[in-house]
């Protein structure tokens, strides 16, 4: 099922819901996930993803709340990069760097929304076209996202995308989870996994310094589920670096199913993700502070973890990293998928 709620200046709110009582809430709005509720180990169903308690909010999201991120996800080192020999200047919005997609990024942008229900899931098709030059990214860009809702309690985003100039493109979604429902709980408490065996390096102004370093005998070792509270206790200058937590690139070993998962002992919620995209970037909610009105909540350091399964915008400047240049007839396709239960 799904419902449409207008609201002011343009926005709308659209309501996902399976048949078990999962839901999903975006704005066309930056493709914004506002809310999505699943059930814990006794069927309670909650909240598992941080909002703010005004929608209006969103207008200024300066933590990317929920939002769909582009044209280049993660941080561009001093807002420029070279591309056939031209060099392309982009908006700075991190201090002298360009963070992901600048400060008129694909989370600021108002997404044309197709509903749709087809084959036991529901879901929304969101459609953006960016110019030749927005933000400083050479090539008009058409842009095709899809949320789907499926009866098993599954969250997949499709991210299609075409030019006609190469150009480069890595899209993700900037989603907080938190699996104690309803934020009862930082994510400390919290387990989570990523299947790799390196991670970017990173400088003191958070650029990956070109770096590939093992995870192996590491707070960066999370091949297996492994509590976040540790994690954040462990002396170590790149946690010092990202603020106290992780804000740190990963590429995915090859093979490794899943790639990725959180899990909640208390409410019983697993959450394990699943993509065709080379890596991702773990952020476990440093920067967040007591100063924002959530859903649920004031929100506080830690409160939520982000996986934002994407390619890495060092491949700009560095050797190693996965290509995310996108040419004129090719098409960009990747798909990552969120899956819920409980044991």
């Amino acid at each position: 099922m799904i419902e449409k709620t207008a609201l002011q200046d343009g926005w709308d709110l659209y309501t996902v819901t399976n048949k078990k009582g999962m839901r999903l809430e975006v704005l066309n709005f930056g493709g914004i996930i506002t809310s999505l509720e699943v059930p814990d180990k006794d069927g309670n169903l909650e909240n598992i993803v941080l909002g703010y308690r005004n929608l209006q909010d969103y207008q200024d999201n300066p933590n990317y709340f929920g939002a769909l991120i582009g044209q280049v996800a993660g941080r561009i080192q001093e807002s420029k990069f070279e591309l056939d020999n031209e060099t392309f200047q982009l908006e700075a919005n991190e201090g002298k760097h360009h963070l992901h997609g600048g400060p008129e990024g694909f989370h600021q942008v108002l997404w044309e929304v197709e509903p749709f229900e087809e084959n036991e899931t529901n879901g929304l098709r969101l459609y953006h076209t960016s110019k030749d030059g927005e933000g400083g990214y050479p090539g008009n860009l058409t842009v095709n996202v899809t949320y789907t809702l499926s009866e098993d309690n599954k969250l997949a985003i499709l991210y299609k995308a075409t030019t006609d100039k190469a150009t480069p493109v890595t899209l993700t979604n900037h989603t907080y989870f938190n699996l104690s429902g309803g934020l009862k709980r930082t994510v400390a408490t919290q387990q989570a996994l990523v299947a790799s065996d390196q991670y970017t390096e990173l400088d003191e102004e958070l650029i990956s310094t070109g770096r590939l370093l093992d995870t192996a005998a590491s707070p960066f070792d999370l091949r297996s589920f492994k509590p976040l509270q540790e994690v954040f206790s462990t002396p170590h200058n790149q946690l010092r670096i990202a603020g106290a937590g992780i804000d740190h690139y990963f590429l995915f070993t090859n093979n490794e199913k899943p790639k990725a998962g959180l899990y909640d002992p208390e409410s019983g919620r697993l959450m394990t993700i699943e993509s065709n995209q080379p890596g991702l970037v773990l952020y476990t909610g440093n920067g967040l502070d007591n100063s924002l009105e959530l859903k649920e909540r004031k929100s506080e350091k830690h409160l939520g973890i982000c996986f934002e399964t994407q390619a890495f915008p060092a491949a700009l400047h560095h050797d190693g990293f996965p290509d995310l240049i996108l040419k004129p007839g090719e098409e960009y396709r990747k798909e990552t998928v969120f899956s819920f239960t409980t044991k």
